[in-house]
């Protein structure tokens, strides 16, 4: 059975959504500085929500990214906005 589905009976359905997990863990992949949007990396600052990587890891900032890596995943990401779709290289 899906999480998204009512389950089937006699009673009323429960839909169970997915929570993301927030990391507070010190896990290898922790061990990495993630591109997030400057804003909202100010906003978890004042807030303290999570924020959303490229990656897609939701968590709470509170080390310094430089002195970590960059997350290869968001780093991949990050290189392919804004490149056109299909490789065509006319007008340069």
């Amino acid at each position: 059975m899906s999480t998204l589905e009512p389950e089937r009976g006699l009673g009323t359905g429960t839909l169970v959504e997915p929570v993301p997990q927030v990391s507070h863990g010190d896990g290898d992949h922790e061990r990495f500085a993630h591109y997030v949007q400057k804003d909202k990396i100010m906003e978890s600052a004042l807030s303290g929500s999570p924020v959303v990587a490229l990656c897609g890891k939701v968590w709470v900032p509170g080390r310094d990214p430089k002195k970590y890596p960059v997350c290869p995943m968001c780093k991949e990401i990050y290189d392919g906005i804004g490149k056109p779709q299909g490789g065509d290289d006319k007008g340069k």
